[in-house]
Order: C-alpha cells, then structure tokens, then sequence
C-alpha cells in the first residue's frame, strides 16, 4: 500500500512539473499584451518577411495566415514598403476562448534600394502568403558589356 501512495504522489508531482514546464513556455512563446484605446487587451500579430532578388526583380513575401486582401493594405512612401492591416480573430469564438495564434494589426516598414520601378510593383495574396514584386528599373538591370579584341596589334617577338 506503501508504495501505491508513493507512486501515485510521484506520479501526481511529475505530471504537476509537466504543466508548470508546458505553462512557462506557454508564456514565454506567447506575445505580450498591449493596451488599446479602447481599454482591452489585444495581441500583436508580427508576419515573417523574406526577400531576394533575380536580374530583374526584388521579391517580398510575407507570410499572413488568415489575413483577407481587404484587412490588409501595401503602400509606399519615401522609399519604404509599408505592409499593414489587421490578423482578425474568429468572430463566433466566445470570450472565453484558449487562443494559441496572436491576432491583432500588424505594421511592416520595409525599406527599399534606389534603382527600383516603384510603378510596376505588383502584389498578389494567396493560401495566406503576400508576394510583392518590385521590377528593377531599366538603367539598374545587369548589362552585358562588349569586349573588344586587338586584331590590328602584333605580338613582338622576344
């Protein structure tokens, strides 16, 4: 009986640690609150961004899961490519809800290389990923560079 107890209370405080580890990385990987005008409490929704270029091309991707094309919004302005909008919980979800993703607006400000044909840019959302392309202008593009040969030269014979 002696050890059915024991086993049972070890038993009982490892699974309690268990929950304590599983609760500080909870807390730890979770973004932090932030007060809003309104007086609640919302969590701040921060999308990766990737880049690189082609000979012709920059390319931006964000990654915005859950994010329709009208809550979110590209512009540019002074050289800066500015990704914002807002990562909307689910409306029929109760308050009450254990919510494990960060919703919330969002704010990018991406700044951008000269040489770029800011007209041209281009962005399209699908399956949750935003890619921008920003077309290099002409005078920017890698050119190839005839080289010459000295046909009319002669060797000098040593």
């Amino acid at each position: 009986m002696f050890n059915s107890l024991l086993e049972r209370n070890v038993s009982q405080m490892l699974d309690n640690f268990r929950r304590s580890v599983d609760q500080l990385f909870d807390d730890f990987y979770r973004p932090a609150p932030v007060d809003t005008e309104v007086g609640g409490t919302e969590y701040i929704f921060n999308p990766m961004i990737e880049s690189g270029w082609s000979d012709s091309n920059l390319f931006l991707r964000a990654v915005v899961p859950g994010v329709s094309e009208k809550d979110v919004k590209v512009s540019v302005q002074n050289n800066q490519l500015i990704v914002q909008g807002e990562r909307k919980a689910p409306e029929e979800w109760s308050m009450g809800a254990n919510r494990q993703m960060a919703y919330g607006k969002f704010y990018a400000s991406i700044p951008l290389p000269d040489g770029l044909d800011m007209d041209r840019l281009s962005c399209r959302l699908h399956d949750g990923v935003l890619d921008i392309q920003v077309p290099l202008a002409e005078q920017m593009k890698p050119r190839q560079i005839p080289i010459e040969t000295g046909d009319g030269q002669k060797a000098i014979a040593a």
